[in-house]
């Protein structure tokens, strides 16, 4: 019961304090790859503590240790009146659990669901209304609004409007088209959903709410670096500025929008880069996120096989 207080305890400073210990400073617009990864892993960590949290509530740590076929029978016995049989509180502890990680899939499949009838709507629409352009590798669409974006998807596309390939330059469209095909390329899309996923699935936590918010921010960030490996960032800065007030379809990824000024003064003042160590911290961090609550909630377990093991030894 200790293991489950502590991560139910974890989970609940997670959830209203990690938004604040994750947001503090610049290090995320110096490596937004890694605070991508971060900001992913606390979610994921969070939900997994209030499942792990049941588990080790509702399963005996000596089931657990004396071997992973008693483990499975333990779970079987969920609806069973035998010796493994759980109380009242364990078997509501357990149904919480499935309750918590079928909302989250249930949210994860609607939001991709949308997603996709609402982008295959657009491909319709573009499919009718647009014209591929070979020399760019884009598809140009009659617009009277300035707007670069790209479509996801198994035959992701990249859209220009005719208005913006008027008031850029030539180096300014391959630069911001770059920006678009990293987008595609780095499946940005999916990355947005699961993060959405949890922000719908629990939208009144702090944690979810923020990091739907600062991963969307992100995702434009690591596509501007992409982009600037390939083209001068003075190109993208100045494309920025005219695309910043371009509307963006739903679902789809632009070049455009709130973070556009943002972005461009990132673009011409380049923050330093994370160092060897920072970045090797991040990773870290990553990895504590992750397998921290399964590490606490296996000690019982752990505690347990090797208690039985010594006292097998001792007899022999």
């Amino acid at each position: 019961m200790i293991v489950a207080t502590v991560l139910v305890l974890y989970a609940i400073a997670a959830v209203g304090r990690l938004p604040r210990l994750l947001g503090r400073g610049t290090w995320a617009e110096r490596a937004p790859r890694l605070a991508i990864s971060i900001w992913l892993a606390a979610c994921v960590s969070a939900v997994a503590s209030v499942a792990l949290a049941a588990f080790a509530a509702a399963i005996p740590a000596s089931v657990v240790g004396h071997g992973l076929a008693a483990f499975f029978e333990a779970c079987a016995a969920l609806l069973s009146d035998g010796d493994l049989a759980l109380s009242p509180g364990a078997r509501a502890a357990l149904l919480g659990a499935v309750l918590v990680v079928a909302r989250v899939t249930h949210c994860g499949a609607a939001v991709l669901v949308r997603a996709r009838r609402e982008r295959r709507r657009h491909a319709d629409l573009l499919a009718v209304l647009g014209r591929h352009d070979g020399g760019l590798g884009a598809v140009v669409l009659e617009h009277d609004e300035a707007a670069a974006y790209c479509l996801p998807g198994r035959q992701g596309k990249t859209v220009i409007t005719t208005a913006a390939l008027e008031s850029l330059a030539p180096e300014q469209v391959a630069a911001v088209l770059a920006h678009e095909r990293a987008h595609l390329r780095g499946r940005h899309h999916l990355v947005l959903a699961a993060v959405e996923a949890f922000s719908v699935a629990f939208p009144r936590l702090p944690l979810f709410a923020r990091a739907r918010d600062e991963v969307a921010r992100l995702v434009e960030l690591l596509a501007d670096d992409v982009a600037a490996r390939h083209h001068p960032r003075i190109h993208l800065a100045a494309a920025l500025v005219r695309l910043a007030t371009g509307r963006t379809p739903a679902f789809m990824l632009g070049a455009g929008g709130e973070t556009a000024l943002m972005r461009v003064k990132r673009m011409l003042a380049p923050a330093v880069p994370l160092g060897r160590r920072e970045r090797l911290a991040g990773l870290a961090m990553v990895a504590l996120l992750l397998a921290g609550p399964a590490a606490v909630a296996a000690i019982p377990g752990v505690s347990s096989l090797l208690a039985h093991h010594c006292h097998t030894l001792s007899i022999f």
